[in-house]
């Protein structure tokens, strides 16, 4: 008796969250492969079996985008306060060698290419002369150029080695010819 309330209670309170929903057997199919389908087509649902296939789309994970790997490099004396791969931005938390000038590094990718465009750099310092007495300001000087040509040719080195890397498996040997 004491069994047959707590089931019953429970399909009370599972029908009562939404878990439950009457379906009409006109409108949707008592085939389960037919639904699976169905559900693949309109996105609502995935196969194990095409995990490890590639899809339409074009995949450029941070793992394998040397500018990504570049710039994480070079700012690795920092902490990172903003990593965002997809919205393609870097943001370093305040950093100091001292306690009165504090800069931040801001790196925005515009291309996944190496190239002099395809990165903006912006670097700020604030300048505390006391806790709620700060001042931030923009630097407009040859750093910002510097920080971006250390993340460029470091991410040459990057995809120069990832060729040699990609070429040696792949059995292609490369000869120097000067």
């Amino acid at each position: 008796m004491k069994k047959l309330l707590i089931l019953i209670i429970s399909i009370f309170f599972l029908n009562s969250c939404g878990i439950y929903r009457a379906t009409d057997a006109r409108v949707v199919s008592p085939n389960a492969d037919e639904r699976v389908k169905k559900n693949i087509e309109e996105g609502r649902g995935f196969r194990l079996a095409n995990l490890g296939k590639n899809g339409n789309g074009n995949f450029l994970f941070a793992s394998s985008n040397p500018m990504w790997r570049a710039s994480l490099e070079k700012l690795s004396f920092t902490p990172l306060n903003v990593v965002d791969y997809s919205g393609g931005v870097i943001i370093t938390d305040w950093y100091s060698d001292n306690s009165e000038d504090q800069i931040k590094i801001t790196i925005r990718f515009l291309s996944n290419e190496i190239r002099s465009d395809a990165l903006e750099v912006s670097i700020h310092k604030r300048n505390c002369k006391s806790f709620n007495n700060c001042s931030i300001e923009e630097i407009n000087n040859s750093t910002k150029n510097e920080v971006r040509l250390a993340i460029l040719k470091r991410a040459a080195e990057i995809e120069k080695n990832d060729i040699a890397i990609n070429s040696k498996k792949n059995g292609e040997y490369r000869t120097n010819k000067n």
